[in-house]
Formats: C-alpha cells, sequence, structure tokens
C-alpha cells in the first residue's frame, strides 16, 4: 500500500463543503459498530455537520492531499470558563484512508497548538469508536457520559483528559 501524502493546515469557511461532506459521510461508516440504530439515527443529523465557529475559529484544521482534497479534520477550542483547559472537537479521518496518521497528525497539531498557548490539560469526549484511538495517544478514560445535543437528545461518549507539559517555545 503506497502511504497517503498529505499535510495539516487551518480550515477556512472555503472548507465547509468539503468538511462537511467528509463528516456526514464518514461518521455513520465509523460509529455503525458501537452505537445503535436508534441512538445513531437521533444523533447523526446533529454531530456530522460541519460547524462554521469551528471551521473559522483558526484552531481546527484538515488534512489536505497536493491536490487539496480534505482527507481529515478535527481540532480544539478553549474552555470558555478555564484558560489552561482545552477541548478537542471533531477529530475524524476519511475511512478510505484510515491507518494513514492522518487522524494522529490532526490531533499532534491540536496539541502543539494548545501547548503554545498556555493550556496545560486537554479533554475529550470521544465516541466509543474513537476512545482505542485517543488512549494510544495519551488520553485517560475518566468516566463515561452522555453529551446533550438540541432537543433534548443525548449522546453516549467518554470523558478522557491528557496533561500537556509546558511549551519550549
Amino acid at each position: 500500500m503506497t502511504r497517503l501524502d498529505f499535510s495539516v493546515r487551518p480550515t477556512t469557511m472555503a472548507d465547509y463543503d468539503a468538511v462537511d461532506a467528509l463528516l456526514s459521510r464518514v461518521y455513520p461508516k465509523l460509529l455503525k459498530d458501537d452505537y445503535p440504530p436508534s441512538t445513531r439515527v437521533l444523533v447523526l443529523p446533529r454531530i456530522s455537520r460541519a460547524k462554521p465557529q469551528l471551521l473559522s475559529c483558526g484552531t481546527y484544521y484538515a488534512a489536505v492531499t497536493g491536490e487539496e482534497r480534505i482527507v481529515g479534520a478535527g481540532g480544539w477550542t478553549r474552555d470558555r470558563s478555564d484558560p489552561l483547559t482545552g477541548h478537542i472537537r471533531h477529530v475524524v479521518a476519511d475511512d478510505r484512508f484510515l491507518r494513514q496518521g492522518i487522524a494522529r497528525a490532526i490531533l499532534d497539531t491540536c496539541l502543539a497548538s494548545a501547548r503554545a498557548r498556555g493550556v496545560t490539560r486537554m479533554v475529550c469526549w470521544s465516541t466509543f469508536t474513537g476512545e482505542p484511538f485517543y488512549a494510544a495517544l495519551g488520553f485517560v478514560r475518566q468516566q463515561e457520559i452522555t453529551v446533550p445535543l438540541d432537543d433534548g437528545i443525548t449522546f453516549p461518549a467518554v470523558e478522557m483528559t491528557r496533561t500537556l507539559a509546558p511549551s519550549s517555545l
């Protein structure tokens, strides 16, 4: 198998359609084995859409090929009440290119960016599917949670955390 050549860059609103298409195509496939149809039918329309505020925040990234094809996305935002804490947001890799280092490169970019901005703790509300990935990259399971979505719908997830060493920059 030829290794996919890609780079990671911040997203812009020009990436909206491509990121939206990636999320809406990949989430149903990746979550199929870990969530029952009754949960997926309610949550997928809410979690598998690109969010304009994330795409333009400066800390949401796309993995892109040389042809500017988006093959992964994800980012982080600072906690509103604790400036030393950041939250991982919607990390996903194209299911046609899994195990190519895409999600890891995005997560490494997120952690470096957060560390450079003084963040010392990252929180992730992982899907059940993503828990092994985050654990392999140093996140520690805290507890199962239910993430509130709109209209009283909740999504079962796993809260995970990781301490970040101070930046040497």
